[in-house]
């Protein structure tokens, strides 16, 4: 690579929680970086943090279950900030309920966003990473992968992601691409404030409650997983491919 060229990072799901934290440190690391998310407005706050601290970003609004949209998010990025070589996939929803509850549309939207979606994004950047002989790729997974009672389809989503990551790995290995996947445990954030919320339970409460049950005693930051992700990113890791990583303060959360 060009000493004045800069590389160019694709993180969805970045207005807020763990999407935003990654965009900011992969902006501290020294890349541009496109900030992703459903409304272009909401991605805004998140690109203006990271151009305040003297960093280059734009805010993209797209579905990324749509393939015109991201086709159309890709190709922005491409003509505005460079050809994009990392990507990170974080863009995600959830839709809790037990299996004799939970609808179709449950189901179909939580796999449309995580799976599609990352399928998507994927095949619409690695042409960019091939063309470079250099592309990392992070999923985000969830150790909700292992199973979490009120989310068969989340758990499903999240597990189907370690197998897209390992296949993605295997089949762009050749080109300079790794792929990689980052697990999160209980992370402090707005979407573990909303279950606490659907719940009943006071927030402090419920963060108090799942410290406790963490080998390191405390909930995970967005941060903790962000310097996860940007290990993943670094031109240290290169010989690291394929992997899952628990960011969950201990072998389970």
């Amino acid at each position: 690579m060009a000493e004045n060229q800069q590389r160019v990072a694709i993180v969805t799901g970045a207005a807020r929680g763990i999407g935003a934290a990654t965009a900011l440190r992969l902006a501290q690391d020294g890349l541009a970086v496109a900030v992703i998310d459903l409304e272009e407005s909401a991605a805004k706050g998140t690109a203006d943090a990271i151009a305040a601290a003297g960093g280059s970003a734009i805010a993209v609004g797209a579905d990324v279950s749509d393939a015109a949209a991201v086709e159309a998010a890709v190709a922005r990025v491409a003509e505005e900030l460079g050809a994009p070589t990392v990507l990170i996939n974080n863009a995600g929803i959830t839709r809790d309920n037990l299996l004799f509850k939970m609808t179709e549309t449950d189901w179909d939207s939580v796999m449309s966003v995580h799976l599609k979606g990352s399928f998507l994004m994927a095949k619409a950047v690695q042409k960019h990473m091939v063309d470079a002989k250099f592309g990392r790729i992070v999923n985000l997974s969830s150790t909700s992968a292992l199973g979490n009672r009120g989310q068969a389809n989340y758990s499903t989503a999240k597990a189907g992601l370690q197998g897209f990551t390992k296949t993605l790995a295997i089949e762009l290995g050749k080109f300079g691409v790794t792929a990689n996947c980052v697990a999160p445990g209980f992370i402090a954030s707005e979407m573990t404030k909303a279950t606490a919320e659907r719940l009943g339970v006071d927030w402090e409460e419920f963060k108090t409650a799942r410290a406790a049950e963490i080998p390191v005693q405390r909930a995970g930051q967005v941060e903790d997983v962000a310097n996860t992700v940007s290990f993943f990113v670094d031109e240290r890791s290169s010989f690291v491919s394929g992997q899952v990583v628990y960011v969950a303060g201990g072998p389970r959360d």
